[in-house]
């Protein structure tokens, strides 16, 4: 998405034939970039289940996804999903390793970005599992039988959960 304004001076901004192409302003020279917003997130697994949370809010209300989000400025994936996980499932976790790095697009009210999104595999140390934040209720799934990828949200996490799959069988 192309955006309307230069953030350092104000001027608009001529319209673009590529969305996600940078733009350089034309009074200040300033080039604006529209790059991947990080995320993070959580496999949190236990005797070959994975804890799935059930979205409380758009996009994909009432869709099955793993707990995380976006980071805040400056804050590293690892630190971010574990706050995430404290934040929506009320657990403390411990990784037990990255699982990889995935890309995906979030659209909200007319907005458009692409994000990077980092998924670790970690266990449950303690905690009281609840649902909180933007999340209206958890379940635990068999790594063999996870919900119908039409009742997941995002298609990355469905990437990410046949990833999850493939590493528990290896």
């Amino acid at each position: 998405m192309a955006f309307n304004f230069c953030p350092n001076c104000g001027t608009k901004y001529l319209a673009r034939a590529k969305p996600f192409a940078p733009q350089k302003c034309a009074q200040c020279g300033r080039t604006s970039y529209h790059n991947s917003k990080p995320c993070a997130g959580a496999l949190i697994v236990k005797d070959q289940r994975v804890l799935l949370v059930l979205r409380a809010v758009e996009p994909f209300k009432g869709c099955w996804d793993i707990p995380g989000g976006f980071l805040e400025a400056g804050e590293h994936p690892r630190a971010g999903m574990l706050r995430e996980v404290k934040e929506e499932t009320g657990l403390a976790v411990r990784v037990i390793e990255l699982l990889g790095v995935y890309m995906d697009r979030y659209a909200l009210d007319g907005d458009d970005f692409f994000t990077l999104n980092h998924y670790y595999i970690v266990e449950p140390i303690g905690g009281t599992l609840r649902a909180a934040d933007d999340v209206s209720a958890y379940r635990w799934f068999s790594i063999d039988a996870l919900p119908r990828e039409n009742e997941i949200a995002f298609e990355h996490a469905k990437i990410v959960l046949r990833d999850l799959r493939e590493r528990q069988k290896g």
